[in-house]
């Protein structure tokens, strides 16, 4: 790791391991502009707009340079600002400028930085010829009028997830990002984790906007509207209105819900209960008949979508356990039938989520009856923070008001779902003996918790030794498969979340670096710390709800099977 110091803009400052001179300079207290440089992906040094001057004159991509001990740059001399407004420029002219209506208006960092830099005017024209956009997917809308080829969305793709669906194509002038064959996403083997989308610095990839379909709804006299909130949502939400990640808002968040219409208003946690319960007694059950191990959660609705495309013969090891999303959507359609029949009325069921693939969970055949999909919409945390604007609710001046009973009650564990290794967690809880608080703190040192992306753990159970593996990051998982399939890795358990740092990243959540992830999942932690219930099955609701469903009823509305 190199040391060293170098002088930046007359200052010195010092350098210690830093990966490039662009990490060093903003070290420095300098915010250098860049559309292609992301901390988590490799250096690509396309877009130029972070080169700087050095003692000789000569200009070259900071992101691309190494720190060197006595190296002398500029950041701001006239020649780089020429550049940059240049670049600027060009990137403008071969943009679909339509910026009052684009998705990412306001957020989008080609309009800030031109806005920075003082351009006003674009003299070149656009000749490209206009593409249609793809609207394909569940989970995603790509419009190839607004890429400026800066390549975060295809590093993604295949760094962190291992997927390579989208890529360059053509040359020169001719140049787009796109699947391949001129496909659509929906005709290749897009998992619908949406991270294309949350790196995306325009308006190319957004997350699909269903907020119309929402407030038609909300808006029906004949429909009841029903919400259920994940718990990455209550530790995001409120970064859009100046309170800190990993603040629970959730109780702010029910009163904007009923400010805006919505009639009744529950807690995702309680589906969680459910699927821990549900999960933990499948592994039980698997552990006393010799397998098939592992045993893979079935939480993340991309992860099940991968092994569907690309590992079948894993399915088997799928646990067969709904999501809580669609636990809970299942139990809200069993419970009201009677009600909406005597009330006549429908109700309308709306999932606040962190995560786009979700969406396409929703639109899957396995959770619809009669052809009526158990969750009608998906609204991610995005989309429900441009829902509370358009209202002109202030979220953090609400009073707060708790979800609606008798289904807006979870357990301490139920919260922890939506950080990496909260489902394993959870299902350990369940299953050792030992119910004291000891026995909770020591779970909870045992090595699950953390953002390493792979983390594994030996559990005593019994005679037995459990051997369980947490994983987030779909191509750490694609590693981790390939070690059990040459025979290097035996568990018994695996957690598997598509996203970095679990529900938290989700592709739905406001932007946010790995330090706001950590945030967030710390936050979903405390709420636990200070719950009364710790423990799925000490639910009462659930208890009781579990005990009057029966077993036959209680596996035909919690669990799925999966086919290739």
């Amino acid at each position: 790791m190199a040391k060293g110091t170098m002088i930046i803009d007359g200052q010195r400052v010092a350098f210690d391991g830093e990966k490039n001179v662009l990490s060093v300079i903003r070290k420095a207290g300098i915010e250098m502009p860049t559309f292609c440089y992301h901390s988590d992906l490799s250096t690509y040094g396309a877009c130029r707009m972070c080169v700087v001057e050095d003692g000789r004159g000569k200009i070259d991509a900071s992101c691309s340079m190494e720190p060197r001990d006595g190296m002398e740059i500029k950041t701001n001399s006239s020649r780089l600002l020429k550049h940059r407004r240049m670049i600027l420029e060009l990137l403008l002219a071969s943009h679909d400028c339509s910026c009052t209506t684009c998705e990412k208006s306001g957020n989008c960092h080609l309009q800030s930085l031109a806005q920075q830099f003082g351009v006003r005017r674009v003299r070149f024209s656009d000749t490209r010829e206009r593409v249609e956009l793809d609207e394909s997917s569940y989970a995603v809308v790509r419009d190839p009028n607004k890429c400026i080829l800066c390549g975060d969305c295809v590093r993604t793709c295949e760094e962190m997830q291992g997927m390579n669906i989208i890529d360059f194509v053509q040359r020169g002038s001719q140049m787009r990002i796109a699947p391949a064959f001129g496909k659509n996403l929906a005709d290749t083997h897009c998992i619908s984790c949406g991270q294309c989308a949350a790196v995306c610095p325009v308006g190319a990839i957004t997350v699909k906007n269903q907020i119309g379909e929402a407030w038609a709804a909300i808006h029906n006299p004949k429909l009841r509207t029903v919400v259920q909130i994940a718990p990455a949502v209550r530790v995001a939400v409120g970064e859009a209105f100046g309170i800190p990640a990993g603040e629970n808002v959730l109780d702010r968040l029910v009163t904007a819900l009923k400010l805006m219409g919505i009639d009744e208003v529950y807690d995702t946690t309680f589906g969680a209960d459910f699927t821990t319960i549900s999960e933990a007694e499948e592994f039980k059950e698997r552990l006393k008949a010799g397998g098939p191990f592992p045993m893979f959660t079935s939480c993340c609705p991309a992860w099940v979508k991968y092994l569907e495309e690309e590992n079948p013969k894993y399915l088997k090891n799928i646990s067969t356990c709904k999501s809580p999303m669609q636990m809970f959507a299942a139990i809200i359609r069993d419970r009201f039938a009677a009600r909406d029949e005597a009330d006549g009325l429908r109700t309308y069921h709306i999932a606040i989520m962190p995560c786009t693939a979700k969406k396409m969970e929703a639109g899957r055949e396995e959770f619809r009856q009669n052809g009526q999909p158990d969750v009608d919409l998906v609204l991610t945390t995005r989309e429900i923070i441009d829902m509370i604007r358009e209202s002109g609710i202030l979220l953090q001046d609400l009073e707060m008001e708790a979800p609606d009973l008798p289904f807006g009650m979870g357990s301490g564990s139920a919260n922890f779902y939506g950080v990496t290794g909260g489902v394993a967690e959870a299902v350990v809880r369940h299953c050792v003996p030992d119910k004291s608080r000891n026995a909770l703190r020591d779970i909870a040192h045992l090595g699950l918790r953390g953002d390493g992306p792979v983390k594994e753990v030996t559990v005593p159970l019994g005679d037995q030794e459990l051997k369980i593996a947490v994983v987030h990051g779909l191509v750490h998982a694609r590693r981790l498969l390939k070690e059990m399939d040459e025979g290097k890795a035996f568990y018994h358990l695996v957690e598997v979340m598509t996203c970095h740092g679990g529900c938290v990243g989700g592709a739905g959540q406001p932007d946010g670096l790995n330090a706001v992830k950590i945030r967030r999942g710390e936050g979903l932690h405390r709420i636990d710390d200070v719950s009364l219930v710790k423990r799925a099955e000490r639910n009462p609701v659930v208890a009781q709800i579990l005990k009057e469903m029966g077993e036959e009823k209680a596996h035909e509305l919690l669990h799925v099977s999966y086919v290739k």
